[in-house]
Order: structure tokens, then sequence, then C-alpha cells
């Protein structure tokens, strides 16, 4: 049963079209079977049986007139009312034996005609000149030749049979095709809107259509879109209330304090207020996210670049290909940023590569620190988790960065992966898509 599945069609527009053309074609290999082939077979053997007829006839009138002494007689009568020519050849015969006939539908039925009406030794020729069939027939005296044209032996409504089966089954299948399609449409047109909507890209020509079925599930998916993006504005309002709530008391303590005498537990309050300035920064922008940016067509080698000229140190930089994909610039600025960032905290040497193939831009940023175990990569990928026994925890962060990195990755329809760096350290490699989902239905 798996090795059947594997030759169905993928898509939903295959499959339908199968369901359509099977039954068709079973029913056309049914009918050819059973309904034409013995049809045809009927029609040919009435057809055997009426020339062998004539055959017969033609010898009896030539026995009949030949004693009148008027043997062309029979011969102008066969043409003219039996519609076949005849020649006697007086003192020839047939091969002994007389060959067998072929194994073909008209020479078989014919034989068999020919063996019932007859009853004398017979040769048959189907490839005779003149688009006719030859039929030599042994007699007492010689061999009487008789041609007879073969649209008398083959049944001609063969080819319109065949060609309004395959005809109508031709223009039924692009009928059904067309159909099928319009009903697909709307689905296609659900998926896209929904991936769309999970890359961060607006949608607002996508309105219900189709069947009942597929405009309820359309009409879900608007409401469950309006719910997340009324969820997102709550919560970036939120987020921006309890922002402007914890700064104004810190501000506060900072003019407090730099009212104080310098002191050692001066400096300490001081550096926790930076602390925790940092950190309400960092998760700030952990949740906020980048869904105000619209999606648009970004040169990703230039975002590299520029990413990696605000970074402090010399980082190594290789672009092969055409890099340009739709995206948010300033996510992705910010996905690398953070990722250059976590590689030149934690190493000496810098590289980032970047290369495109037909579907994909690759980007991967190398670093020679410490690196993070292959059991513990998954984890360091959660926020706020920071791995200290690998990562130094006093030198900055807040164990966000490679969260966001991923969070941004995914928004575009990619992922971030961590392996281990040729160098040594680790290795971050971020995928994207060329392109957003397609809106060509």
């Amino acid at each position: 049963m798996t090795r059947f599945k594997q030759f169905l069609p993928r898509s939903i527009f295959g499959r339908s079209l199968l369901i359509v053309l099977a039954p068709m074609v079973v029913l056309q290999i049914v009918l050819a079977l059973v309904f034409y082939e013995r049809h045809w077979e009927n029609v040919t053997r009435h057809l055997a049986d009426a020339v062998a007829g004539d055959i017969s006839t033609l010898i009896w009138m030539m026995n009949a007139y030949s004693e009148q002494d008027d043997g062309d007689l029979a011969f102008r009568l066969g043409r003219i009312h039996l519609g076949v020519e005849a020649r006697f050849h007086d003192g020839a015969r047939l091969p002994d034996p007389p060959p067998e006939p072929g194994a073909s539908r008209v020479e078989r039925l014919l034989a068999a005609a020919l063996d019932d009406r007859v009853g004398r030794p017979y040769a048959i020729d189907t490839g005779a000149p003149g688009d006719t069939t030859l039929v030599g027939v042994e007699l007492t005296g010689g061999v009487l030749d008789v041609f007879v044209p073969k649209r008398r032996l083959e049944n001609r409504t063969t080819d319109i049979f065949v060609f309004w089966m395959i005809g109508t089954s031709v223009v039924l299948a692009l009928v059904a095709a067309y159909f099928v399609r319009q009903q697909i449409r709307p689905i296609r047109r659900l998926a896209t809107a929904a991936d769309r909507f999970g890359k961060g890209m607006a949608d607002p020509d996508f309105k219900p259509s189709g069947a009942r079925e597929v405009r309820q599930a359309a009409q879900a998916f608007l409401s469950m879109r309006e719910r997340i993006q009324s969820h997102i504005e709550q919560r970036t309002l939120m987020l921006a209330g309890v922002s402007h709530d914890l700064r104004t008391p810190l501000t506060r303590m900072k003019l407090e304090l730099a009212l104080l005498a310098d002191s050692d537990e001066a400096r300490s309050l001081r550096t926790d207020i930076e602390d925790m300035e940092h950190t309400i920064e960092v998760y700030l922008a952990f949740v906020r996210g980048e869904g105000g940016e619209r999606a648009r067509t970004v040169d990703l080698g230039a975002v590299i670049r520029d990413a990696a000229s605000d970074a402090a140190g010399d980082i190594g930089i290789a672009t092969t290909g055409d890099l340009g994909l739709t995206g948010k610039p300033n996510a992705l600025k910010r996905c690398l940023a953070n990722l250059i960032d976590n590689a030149r905290r934690h190493g000496r040497t810098v590289t980032i590569a970047a290369r495109r193939s037909p579907e994909t831009v690759t980007v991967t940023i190398d670093d020679d620190g410490p690196g993070i175990p292959e059991d513990r990569r998954a984890e360091a990928l959660r926020p706020f988790v920071r791995l200290d026994e690998s990562r130094d925890p006093n030198r900055g962060g807040g164990g966000l960065g490679l969260a966001i990195a991923r969070d941004v990755a995914r928004g575009h329809g990619g992922d971030l992966v961590l392996a281990e760096s040729p160098s040594g350290g680790l290795r971050a490699r971020i995928v994207l898509p060329v392109r957003a989902a397609s809106r060509d239905v």
C-alpha cells in the first residue's frame, strides 16, 4: 500500500482530478473490452457470412450458366448485384495444402464463414491491390478469384467509435479539470493568506470564497487573525505602559543617586539600576518583536554588510549569487546583529558566508569561541536561557539573542540551526526562502 501511495498525486487538485478521471477511464476500458469488442466481433461475423454467401451464390451461378455456355453472365451479375469482381483461372490449382488464414479478426471470421457456406479449399489474401481482399476458391476445373472490397468486410464505424470515445473523454476531462481547479482556488488562497500571515505579511485582499465548507474555514481564519492581531496590539500597549511605569521610578532613583556623594554604595546602586534598564530593554525587545514593519524586497547582502559594519572588530564576509528576497529589513538586520554580537562576544574571529540556491538563501556565521555542546543547542535557543558552563555570564547579554534571531528567521518562513563551526566554535546557520508564498493560484 505504501508503494502505491508514492505514485498518487500530492496536491489536492491532482487527487480531485484523479477521483473524477479514474472512473471515466475504467468505464471506457470496460466498454471497449465488453461492449465494443463484442459489437465489432458480431458485426464482422455478419459481414463475413454475407461475403461467403455471395461467393457461394457466385459459384452456383457459374455452374448454372455454364450449362448455357454463358459463364461470363455469372461474373457480370456478380459485379452488378453482388458487388464483387471475379475471375476464373482454368486449370489452376491452390497450393497443397492451402495456406492457413491469418490471425486477424477478418481472416478468422471469413475463414469460418467459407468453411460453413462454401465447403471447398480456399485461400485468403487481405493484401490484394485496390483496397480489396482476394478470396481464391478451388473448383473442379480451376481456381475462382473473387476480389471483395474491404469495406464489405470491415466495420468502418470502429474509427468513429474510437474517435468519439477518446474525443468526448478528453473534452470531459478538460471540463472536469477546469471546474476542479475553480474549486481548489479558494483553498489555495486560504493557504497563501495563512502562510503570509504567519510571516507577518498583510493580505488585505483576501475574502472568503468557494464552497460553503471552504468559506467556513476562511471565515474561521479571518476571525483567528483578528483575535491574534488584537492580542498583539493589547500586549504592545501593555508593554508600553509597563516600560513607562518602570522607567519613571528608575529615572527618579538615578536623579537621587546623582545628588548623593560618590561612594562604593552609590556606585553599586548605579550599576544595579543600569542592569535593570538593560534587562527591561531586552525583555521588551523580545516580546515586542518587529510586528509593525512591512515586508518588501530586500538585498540580504547589503543587510549583512550593514550589520557587520555596526559590530566592533574585523569580520570576514563572503557572499555568492543574488541575495534578494522578500522580508523585513530591520528585523533581518536585528537577527544578524544578535548573531554577530553573540559570535564577537565569545570568539576572536568571526566570518559570515551567504549563498543562494534556487529556493533559499543560506547565511552562516562562524566563530572560534568555546561553542555549545550538541546536547544543549536546543536549550540555548530558548528565551532567557544562559549556558553559564560554556559562556561567561559576566560578558553581557540577557539570554535572548539567539531566541530573537530564531523568531525572526521563523517569521520569514525559515529557521535558525546551531552546529559546530569548522573553526572549532559555534556555527549559526539561517535558511530563508527566496520568495514569500506565491499568490498565483
